[in-house]
Parts: C-alpha cells; structure tokens; sequence
C-alpha cells in the first residue's frame, strides 16, 4: 500500500516511523512561529500536507506519549483522516495543563497509525440474537 502525500508549505515534514517496529508516524507542526495553547485551551495546528490515502483505509491520529504526559493531547481523543479527503491535514490539540504551552515549528505533535477501515453494509432487524452477556455492560464482566 502507498499513501501519496503533497506539501501545501516548504517546510511542511512528511510523516515519519522514528523506529523500525513504530506503528505510528509523527506528524509535525508547520508553522512560521511558535503557537502558543493556553491552560484549557484548544488550537489546531496546521501539518502544511495534504495525502491520498487509497480507498478502504484511514489514517487515525493519536496522541504522541510524550506530550500526553505533559498535557497536550488530540482534542478529540482519535482524529480520523478518510480515504476521500484531499485538504490540508489539522491537528486539534487541547492542553490539559495548568501551565502555557508552545508548539514549536517541525515539533512533534502527533502521531498517525494506518488502518483498515470497514464499510459494512448496515441493516435494521426487528430484534438481536441472544446471548450469555445479553444487555449487561460497564463492568459486568468483573
């Protein structure tokens, strides 16, 4: 599989693997300064690309561990990149902390793990097959 990306920016960083067995590839900032995310706060980041990604896969993007730890997280929780869209990749980060945090230009922010994406065909029934577990949920399996 190919993903085919396109800088929008000069400075725009395409993904990257840091390591051989990463599963996610960083996604950096591209920005001409610094951007600064107040406590509580949430901006979106601009990554200055734009991708194709074929058709039955998605790209979701995640929180990097290290910002987490600090408090900058994906707003969302998971970003999801579809097989369809062609515009410039954003980044919604929200900062957690208690304290200012800047995002420096090439830092990384992000990260995207490609997956397969199903596409089942939905149908609504009159009722569900049973089974053992039935409606419980929320920690009824201990």
């Amino acid at each position: 599989m190919k993903i085919q990306f396109v800088k929008l920016h000069p400075q725009a960083l395409i993904p990257r693997r840091q390591t051989q067995g990463s599963a996610g590839y960083d996604l950096s900032a591209c920005a001409e300064e610094p951007i600064l995310i107040p406590p509580g706060e949430m901006v979106m980041v601009p990554l200055g690309f734009a991708t194709q990604i074929p058709e039955g896969y998605a790209g979701f993007v995640f929180s990097r561990s290290g910002l987490g730890r600090l408090g900058l997280v994906v707003a969302q929780g998971v970003g999801v990149i579809d097989s369809d869209y062609r515009g410039q990749w954003l980044v919604p980060l929200r900062n957690l902390s208690g304290q200012p945090f800047t995002v420096e230009p090439g830092e990384r922010i992000a990260q995207v793990v490609f997956m397969r994406a199903a596409a089942p065909e939905l149908e609504e029934v009159e009722a569900l097959e049973e089974t053992d577990r039935g409606q419980a949920g929320f920690g009824s399996t201990g």
